[in-house]
């Protein structure tokens, strides 16, 4: 009997593939999907009870797919997965609907206590690490972006910067 059905938003596919098969092992049956493109043919054919969601997607940002998912099911539980963690999407990752945040390296065990967890721990200790000038630049960058829907040149024209420059910089930062 299946633990449940989990579908995998990872653009990624060596990383998806691994975190798949550790997933199926542990009694779950997977669904993956690319990106926010790719979901809507997923959704038709798989009713997923839990999903892992990529930060980073190429072509868009995984903020997309969590809304969706959240839209079509608000019970289900989601897991947004990160390597680059700021404050900034963390908290619209939670307020479009998902229920943890983790940064990579993440390991299957840790995504599936944050399932079973289901809501936030008020025992977590807070970072003592500043936050780096880099964050914050990311953060606002990313703030922006949601605001304006992930339109570049609308956010460029926001932050007061010249819309090449903030492409360059979202492809050399490369967030997962």
């Amino acid at each position: 009997m299946s633990e449940g059905l989990i579908l995998l938003v990872e653009d990624d596919a060596d990383f998806a593939a691994t975190l798949k098969r550790s997933l199926e092992k542990r009694g779950f049956d997977v669904v993956t999907a690319s990106g926010p493109d790719a979901l809507p043919e997923v959704l038709a054919e798989h009713h997923p009870t839990h999903a892992v969601v990529d930060l980073k997607l190429n072509g868009g940002s995984g903020l997309v797919c969590v809304d969706e998912l959240h839209r079509r099911d608000p019970g289900m539980l989601i897991v947004v997965l990160t390597g680059f963690a700021s404050i900034a999407t963390a908290v619209e990752a939670i307020k479009l609907g998902a229920c943890h945040y983790l940064t990579k390296p993440s390991n299957t065990d840790d995504i599936l206590d944050a399932f079973r967890r289901g809501t936030g721990d008020p025992g977590v200790a807070a970072a003592s690490q500043p936050t780096t000038i880099k964050t914050l630049e990311w953060e606002r960058i990313h703030e922006t972006l949601v605001a304006t829907d992930f339109n570049i040149s609308e956010t460029a024209r926001r932050l007061g910067m010249h819309r090449r420059t903030l492409a360059r910089k979202l492809e050399k930062w490369q967030v997962r």
